[in-house]
């Protein structure tokens, strides 16, 4: 593997090898449209869709984010069920700007995958490109990965609250939730104390592909990224975040994901709340 990120042409060479990798349909947005129907009316030949909510997450408990990482067991059945096996290399899909793809990558990166990376572009590229789509559903032998959780480190809400004042925190949503003037979503509007408002929609071109390796670590060092100190990232609910630390990979940086993100931080009335552009 020499990256996080698989363009069309190369993927299409894969795909036609003699060990082709396993590919994972992972389209999903906020509030629809659904990404079983999107799947089942045209996805790339050979792709077995997998469910963000269901599948990459689990059910949220009380005081967790909306979108809980999945349950180890219940992700290696689907995994094994996709046809992943131990060494397998696996690409991920979605529509065209990697969100949802890119929490399933680092999802599967987190479970001790190895060798994930993100179709660039997603759907949209590889229709763009000219290739076909299938409505077929493929029927794989079962796999024998093994799930290893913890591959990747992850930040709860007191680490998060100490490296906003320590280090750098990103916060990747839009510059209205991180200001606090709307949320659409969760119950509370604002940011974590310290946080620095970089959005995601920054991490891609017009197109839905990633933007240059060093266009992305120029306004990550920007944003305060890419210094000694470490860098936590959190979005919504953890899915956008991963986004952003994949473009972090991209431009040969590293960050650690909040999984709970600000669906979590609300939670606990106690939490403090800033608002406004400033980081407070």
């Amino acid at each position: 593997m020499t990256g996080p990120l698989i363009d069309v042409h190369a993927l299409r060479h894969e795909l036609a090898g003699d060990d082709p990798p396993v590919l994972l349909d992972v389209r999903w947005a906020l509030g629809g449209p659904d990404g079983a129907a999107e799947y089942a009316a045209g996805h790339l030949p050979g792709a077995v869709y997998v469910d963000l909510d269901t599948q990459l997450s689990r059910p949220r408990r009380d005081g967790e984010g909306r979108h809980p990482l999945p349950d180890p067991a219940a992700l290696r059945e689907v995994l094994r069920d996709a046809g992943v096996r131990s060494g397998s290399r696996v690409v991920l899909y979605d529509a065209a700007t990697s969100t949802s793809a890119a929490r399933g990558w680092w999802v599967l990166r987190w479970a001790g995958l190895a060798d994930v990376r993100v179709l660039d572009g997603g759907l949209a590229a590889w229709t763009a490109a000219g290739f076909e789509l299938s409505t077929d559903v493929p029927l794989p032998d079962p796999g024998d990965v093994e799930v290893t959780p913890g591959a990747l480190p992850v930040l709860d809400a007191a680490q998060v609250a100490d490296l906003a004042r320590t280090g750098t925190v990103l916060d990747v949503r839009a510059p209205e939730r991180y200001r606090g003037d709307v949320e659409p979503v969760d119950p509370v509007a604002g940011h974590v104390p310290g946080a620095v408002n970089h959005p995601t929609t920054a991490n891609v071109t017009a197109d839905g592909t990633f933007a240059p390796a060093a266009d992305l670590r120029s306004r990550f060092t920007a944003a305060g990224a890419g210094a000694a100190g470490p860098v936590g990232v959190y979005c919504g609910s953890g899915v956008t975040a991963a986004h952003t630390l994949l473009a972090l990979e991209v431009a040969g940086l590293a960050g650690t994901l909040y999984p709970g993100s600000w669906s979590e931080w609300v939670t606990d009335p106690d939490r403090p709340v800033a608002t406004g552009a400033d980081p407070g």
